[in-house]
């Protein structure tokens, strides 16, 4: 059998975990009293937005439509 017991990190509300080390956070030293959510090294990030032409394609097809468009 097992005794589950309170720990010291026992606490009825949630605490929020920062994201992000802000510069301020580093200048008043207030980032060693805070908790930090850990890192996810192996998740993977946003797709690239893919399938634009490069501006200067767009310029390219546009001179050569007007050109076309003149005869």
């Amino acid at each position: 059998s097992y005794w589950i017991r309170k720990g010291s990190a026992f606490s009825t509300a949630l605490a929020r975990q920062e994201t992000e080390l802000t510069p301020e956070m580093i200048a008043t030293g207030s980032w060693r009293q805070r908790p930090f959510k850990p890192y996810n090294f192996s998740a993977l990030g946003l797709p690239p937005a893919c399938g634009h032409l490069h501006p200067l394609l767009k310029v390219r097809s546009q001179l050569r439509q007007i050109f076309l468009e003149m005869g």
